[in-house]
This record gives structure tokens, sequence and C-alpha cells, in this order.
């Protein structure tokens, strides 16, 4: 499946910030850290009018306009929302993105990836391996997230996505702050994969909808960093989807809505321990990518394992 895209990739607030601290790479990259800018906000708008620089930059600044591979880890809080009241605290996923970034001719920058996401007890490092849902008081066994390897193709006349599921809107680009902001959405709309007469327990509704807003943080001169290929940068992203069906949520309406804040890292080494005792133990594939040589898609993947 082929998309032209600009493409995406859920808070006990203490513990968050003390892990995410912990990330150097995060440190290094937080808004208003570095001095003023020599750029200002409306010569950025100028150079961003010449299409390749748009592409370098936003390769830059996702990832790198070099060869090189690229860890993105994400701390991801997940709420229950049941079409009214307030959100339900579901739980938290240590989320890790590994994008082997490749430059290609025409001002083409391609990232070829791997990401998991191992669920645990919300707003903690502890793994979850099976989990009452809050609304239905049913004990679930926790499919754990995998998903990969798709390619990312950033260039001057956007973005082209082979193997991703989402259908991202263009993003947009500004800088006030001394920051410069990368930001974009992506939605999906699909016929429900779950067949309500076998699975009416799992079955969501019709559709299944996805909706993700996301930005991409970095400093001015960082982005525009002719020296550099890969800048220090902050992720976040909200988003909204369909009841997964391994929830079980039957014919409950609502969605399950999500909060991330991340950072690029220089590499693995800079997971803080307890979340990457928490991947090594439940999504273990994602520091094996030589063995992952089969494209794994979430749902398909859980509907298999129900029918054997």
């Amino acid at each position: 499946m082929e998309q032209s895209v600009s493409r995406r990739t859920l808070l006990a607030a203490a513990p968050l910030a003390a892990s995410l601290a912990a990330a150097p790479g995060l440190a290094r990259a937080a808004p208003g850290a570095s001095t003023k800018p020599s750029l200002r906000p409306e010569e950025v708008a100028e150079r961003l009018t010449d299409p390749a620089t748009r592409a370098k930059v936003q390769a830059r600044v996702r990832g790198s306009c070099g060869t090189e591979t690229v860890p993105v880890f994400y701390r991801l809080d997940i709420y229950g929302f049941a079409g009214n009241g307030n959100l339900i605290p579901f739980f938290t996923m240590n989320h890790l993105s590994i994008n082997e970034w490749t430059p290609r001719e025409d001002n083409q920058y391609e990232a070829r990836t791997f990401e998991c996401g191992a669920y645990c007890k919300f707003g903690t490092d502890e793994p979850l391996e099976e989990w009452i849902n809050p609304i239905t008081g049913e004990l679930r066994k926790v499919w754990q997230f995998l998903g990969g390897p798709f390619t990312v193709t950033t260039g001057p006349d956007g973005i082209v996505a082979k193997g991703a599921e989402l259908t991202p809107k263009p993003a947009t680009m500004e800088a006030f702050g001394g920051t410069f902001f990368l930001n974009a959405a992506a939605d999906m709309a699909i016929p429900n994969p779950i067949s309500q007469e076998k699975y009416p327990r799992l079955w969501s509704g019709p559709m299944s909808y996805w909706d993700t807003l996301s930005t991409v943080m970095t400093g001015i001169d960082d982005a525009f960093d002719e020296a550099r290929d890969n800048v220090p940068a902050v992720y976040q992203f909200q988003n909204m989807a369909s009841w997964h069906p391994w929830l079980g949520m039957g014919d409950h309406p609502g969605r399950t809505v999500g909060r991330s804040v991340g950072a690029k890292l220089s590499s693995l080494d800079e997971i803080p321990g307890p979340a990457r005792a928490s991947l090594e133990k439940l999504t273990p594939q994602i520091f094996d990518r030589e063995s992952w040589t089969t494209r794994r898609m979430d749902v398909p993947e859980y509907l298999r394992s129900l029918e054997g």
C-alpha cells in the first residue's frame, strides 16, 4: 500500500518528567535552552519557500538527512473516553521507534522504521501482561504492539509512505520563541476488519478510526544547521482511536485517547533503565531487527493470533 503523506509515526507528570529527564537528548533539545537564534521567524519562512530546503529540514529534525539509525523514545499515556464524563486512565505505553535513515537522489530522504510498544501499569514502567478493563471489569490478556518495517520518504513534493496505515495531512512548519515547530496530522477511516458475528465482544462498530496530531520541536538554528545531519528534538503527539479489539469493549461507546512526549536519542543506551527493561521483557523483537524479516501490522497480527 502506498500513500501520499506527511506522517505520524498517551500522565503521571512527576514520574514521566523524571524518566525523560534521564535521556540526555531531551535535555539538549529543550526549547529555550540555546542562545538567541540568529534566524528571525521571517527568515525561516523565507527559507522554507524552497522545496529542497523544506525536505532537508524535515529530515534533519525528524531523524537525519544522512545515513544513520535514529531511535525515538516516547512515553505514551492512554485513556478511555466512554462518550461522556472524564477520561479514564487505562495504561502507559513505552514506545520505541528505530528509524534507518538514508539520503536518496533528488533531495529525497528515506526512513525504514521498526516500532514497538510495551504496555505498563498507568504512570509506571511496571510491565502489563494482563489488565482489568475499568469499564467492563473484565480481565484481558494484553496484546503488545509491534509495527513495521515500513518506509517513509521525505522529499520536495511531500512525503510518501509504503506499508503505513495512516493518511497524514501536509506538514506545517513555523518558528517563534527560539524554537522550530514541525506540525503534522494524520488520520485513518477503514471498514472494521473484525467480524461482528464472529467476535462480537471485539467489534467496535462498522468503521475503525484513528486520528493523530503531532509536533516535533528543536532550536531554530539547529533546524537549519547545514553542518549537521541530525539535531536533538523533542516529540509530542495526541491521538484518538477506535477501541482496539484486544480491549474487549464490545458495543460500549467511545474511543481511546492518547498523549505522548518523547525525544530523539543518540543511542538505545539513552532509554531510561526501567522503561528499557519493560521493552526487553515485552517486545524483545525490537532489539533484534536482523531477525525481523516480515512486516508486522498490529490489528491483522492480533486477528491471526485469535485464529491460531
